[in-house]
C-alpha cells in the first residue's frame, strides 16, 4: 500500500476534503494507495470550529462519502509524516511552500504543489471543485 500525504494550512478544509475523497476513489477504484492529510501551521483561535469545515463534510456527503474521519480533529504535520508518504501535495504552492521552506526545508522539492486558494465557494470560484478536479486526475493517473 502507497500513502499519500495532502497538505494545507490549516487541515480543516480543502486536504481534509482531498484525503477523503481520494480515499473513497482508491477504495472504489481497487488502488493501492491511501490519503493522509496534515496541517502547516495549526492555529487554535476559533476561526475553524469542529473537527472539520461542515462545508466540506456537506459536500462529501452529497457525493455519498461519509467517514469516520470526519470526526477527528486537524493535526499538525510532524517529520515523520513526511517520512512515511510515498507522495506528498501541498493543496496551493504560493500559501505551503514559505511554511515548508522555513519548517522543513529538506522536504521542499519532494513536494507537489496544486494550486488550490483557500475560501468559501462562490459562483465564481470553488475549492473543493478544483480539489475534485484534481484528486479525479490524479487517481486516474494512478489506474494506468
Amino acid at each position: 500500500m502507497h500513502t499519500l500525504l495532502f497538505l494545507c494550512t490549516g487541515n480543516y478544509y480543502r486536504s481534509r476534503f482531498a484525503e477523503l475523497l481520494f480515499n473513497a476513489l482508491a477504495t472504489a477504484h481497487a488502488v493501492p494507495w491511501q490519503a493522509f492529510s496534515r496541517g502547516l501551521a495549526l492555529v487554535h483561535d476559533g476561526r475553524n470550529p469542529g473537527p472539520m469545515s461542515p462545508i466540506a463534510i456537506e459536500a462529501l456527503n452529497a457525493i455519498g462519502i461519509t467517514s469516520v474521519a470526519m470526526e477527528r480533529f486537524p493535526l499538525q504535520v510532524a517529520e515523520q509524516d513526511f517520512q512515511r508518504a510515498d507522495r506528498i501535495i501541498a493543496l496551493h504552492e504560493d500559501e505551503h511552500k514559505p511554511y515548508l521552506q522555513a519548517h522543513y526545508p529538506a522536504w521542499l522539492q519532494q513536494v507537489d504543489y496544486w494550486h488550490v486558494r483557500d475560501g468559501v465557494p462562490t459562483p465564481a470560484y470553488n475549492p473543493l471543485h478544483e480539489i475534485s478536479g484534481a484528486v479525479r486526475a490524479l487517481m486516474a493517473h494512478l489506474r494506468t
